[in-house]
């Protein structure tokens, strides 16, 4: 445990596994993470005129996580794919492989690592920030995938109501390795989802077939970019940024809770024998003056 006069971070074993708390002390903002539940955000907190909002839909605790943790991957961190494996297979550099940890309707869906347990390289606090580094060591065991990477989750809590996740890779096998990193976090903002607003910073989406498969081409959509009410809206899609418009890339509010996205860094293949920030996102926090 790290204690300071702004920022903690506590190491604390409660609800049948292991939970990471950082917190901001003088304003309750706060981020459970889980290590041995894949490295997941399990809460996100904010205290705003005496009450408390809990902004992730995470699991109660470790026997909920274990019976629905692939109904849904909540907060799952995606790797070494994301989205989903057409018959869960693909071809790389001239060779076919087979993914079948999880299929869903015959595709393999959401990676490998999103039940991963992380070993906790540290968990430290100052008076500038709360920040948690989590490490898995993948060796290549599964024939879908054989090629051997490490991966680092660090999550940095700071002052305004600021978390940045950011994922790090290092290749340990002998090639180049085909590589993407997503999350699958559940926010609750409001009451109901009726009420919530979505703006993003995109006029595409990616098109998809029956199974939820990207064809490869772009279908335009403007719906989002000035923002709008999600009441009677059913989206399950990827958008696609436009990275030359002012930040943040997406924002979700439902009075009084505001949260802002920022994308930060992308890329899908890593070099040999490289260390790589192949994802990293921030997420700001902000309430109104009145609920």
């Amino acid at each position: 445990m790290s204690n300071t006069t702004h920022f903690s971070c506590n190491r604390i074993q409660q609800n049948g596994w292991e939970e990471i708390v950082l917190r901001d002390e003088q304003t309750q903002f706060a981020a459970t993470i889980i290590p041995s539940g894949g490295a997941i955000l399990n809460k996100l907190e904010v205290t705003h005129q005496g009450k408390t909002f809990n902004l992730i839909e995470g699991f109660e605790n470790a026997a909920d996580w274990h019976e629905n943790k692939t109904k849904g991957c909540k907060s799952a961190k995606l790797s070494p794919f994301v989205c989903r494996l057409h018959n869960s297979t693909y071809e790389w550099e001239g060779s076919t492989y087979t993914c079948e940890k999880f299929v869903l309707n015959g595709h393999a869906i959401h990676g490998l690592l999103f039940d991963a347990s992380h070993e906790v390289e540290f968990c430290e606090a100052n008076n500038f920030y709360a920040e948690c580094k989590l490490f898995y060591r993948y060796d290549g065991s599964h024939p879908g995938y054989p090629f051997a990477y490490d991966m680092n989750v660090r999550y940095r809590l700071e002052s305004d109501g600021r978390l940045t996740i950011t994922t790090t890779v290092h290749n340990r096998s002998d090639r180049t390795i085909p590589i993407s990193d997503g999350w699958h976090p559940y926010f609750k903002i409001g009451e109901t989802i009726d009420t919530a607003a979505l703006q993003i910073n995109a006029q595409h989406q990616l098109e998809f077939n029956k199974d939820l498969i990207p064809t490869g081409k772009q279908i335009k959509d403007e719906r989002w970019f000035k923002g709008g009410k999600l009441k009677d809206v059913f989206l399950d899609n990827s958008f696609v940024l436009m990275q030359n418009e002012p930040l943040p890339h997406c924002t979700l509010s439902d009075a009084p809770l505001v949260l802002y996205f920022f994308k930060i860094l992308f890329s899908c293949t890593v070099e040999v024998s490289k260390y790589s920030a192949i994802a990293s996102t921030l997420i700001k926090v902000e309430c109104s003056n009145t609920i």
